[in-house]
């Protein structure tokens, strides 16, 4: 994120809220999660960056050369393509465990462990120090509060089909947008009959996903290239004197094969078509700004079953961003563009929904990510988002933990 990100953006359909908190706050741990996280990428390429910013710890990813005529192309019409920053151990191809640029990459485990994910640069290091332990196979219901509500006093979960409990001086809940939600929903008592943390009604709320859509530019040659992402397109991304509105964010997918295109068309659509279309496609990514919406949110059925309520919100922007994108490949050489908007189901950019704020009434974290509630309980994951901005959050959440942690120790 930028720091016009962190401040009220005005949109073709509303506004996207300021933070409680600016940039400032987050530039030296994206500093910091970029190098843990091996991050490759070239400063000054981006039109979105502001300021002076420290390099990348690694070089970009190499562009295959279809994607290199395709970033060629795209700059000739005057756009701004860059190398989409990449968390991977790309070395040597001929080290060791090192990154090889596979065609597996996107959507598959890393058999060589050189995915930069969170197991590889953060997990499996913290699990070599004595007073670290990882308990898998666990599943937290709910959390119990001390007698007077103030505290979390234990977590139960169920281990193995059996049940245990688990106590700390401070406990972190960092589940994902949605199911950190739940768990504060499943553990209501007499002391927080809503919940815990949800004096102010707000846990769940606010849900946001983004707007997505792949996007398949099917171009007549056949498409040889195997590791595709490598390049992303932010010319839409903020208000410009041809777009008085921002619209979003583009980036390349990793490549798609038939097999893999087949859950975004009919069943009707025969196999051979499919492998056709993955061999001549540059599959790309769009993804726009959705507001928060105190109806957009996640609840627990009668039966104690996960609900999700969510109305789509500034369609209009990202039609155009699709509209405009969808045109500017037409003029570089693939006639044919596949429109495929992401389902509800499509939750991997999950935030919001206990969002961070100074007023206890209408937010349920403050500043540090502790509950206004309860006075160690903290909710460390995209939860915390008060927007969604149109990037993807990971770098935030990692940035932010970051953060988080360092309050702690101070």
């Amino acid at each position: 994120m930028q720091p016009q990100d962190f401040a009220e953006v005005e949109h073709q359909d509303g506004y996207s809220p300021s933070w409680c908190i600016d940039y400032a706050h987050f530039a030296p741990y994206y500093t910091q999660a970029e190098k843990l996280y091996k991050v490759h990428g070239k400063r000054g390429t981006d039109p979105c960056e502001v300021g002076e910013l420290e390099h990348y710890p690694f070089p970009p990813l190499p562009h295959a050369p279809q994607i290199q005529q395709v970033a060629d192309k795209l700059m000739a019409l005057g756009l701004s393509p860059f190398p989409l920053p990449m968390a991977l151990d790309y070395r040597d191809p001929a080290t060791a465990e090192s990154c090889i640029l596979c065609k597996t990459c996107d959507g598959y485990p890393c058999k060589l462990g050189a995915k930069a994910d969170a197991e590889t640069c953060c997990v499996q290091p913290a699990l070599q120090y004595p007073n670290v332990t990882l308990i898998a196979g666990a599943e937290v219901e709910r959390l119990v509060t001390s007698a007077d509500g103030k505290r979390v006093v234990k977590a139960i979960a169920r281990v193995d089909g059996e049940s245990q409990t688990f106590s700390g001086d401070c406990v972190v809940v960092s589940c994902g947008a949605v199911n950190s939600a739940v768990l504060l929903l499943r553990s209501a008592s007499d002391r927080h009959p809503q919940g815990l943390a949800n004096s102010s009604g707000m846990v769940g709320r606010n849900l946001m996903k983004h707007n997505t859509s792949k996007l398949y530019g099917i171009s007549p040659e056949t498409q040889t290239t195997v590791f595709q992402k490598t390049l992303a397109v932010n010319d839409f991304y903020y208000s410009t004197a041809s777009n008085p509105r921002p619209l979003g964010h583009i980036h390349l997918m990793g490549k798609h094969t038939g097999e893999m295109m087949s859950p975004d068309f009919p069943d009707w659509l025969m196999p051979p078509l499919l492998e056709w279309l993955g061999k001549h496609s540059v599959d790309w990514w769009a993804q726009t700004e959705d507001f928060p919406d105190p109806e957009n949110r996640v609840t627990l059925s009668k039966t104690n079953k996960i609900r999700i309520d969510y109305t789509p919100n500034n369609q209009s922007a990202h039609q155009e961003l699709k509209t405009k994108f969808k045109s500017i490949l037409r003029q570089i050489g693939f006639p044919i563009v596949l429109d495929i908007p992401s389902p509800l189901k499509i939750m991997n950019h999950q935030c919001g929904t206990c969002s961070m704020g100074n007023d206890s009434k209408t937010s349920v974290l403050n500043q540090n990510c502790r509950t206004h509630d309860l006075e160690n309980l903290y909710v460390v994951d995209a939860s915390f988002f008060p927007s969604s901005a149109a990037v993807n959050p990971t770098l935030t959440i990692a940035a932010n933990a970051l953060r988080v942690a360092d309050i702690w120790l101070t």
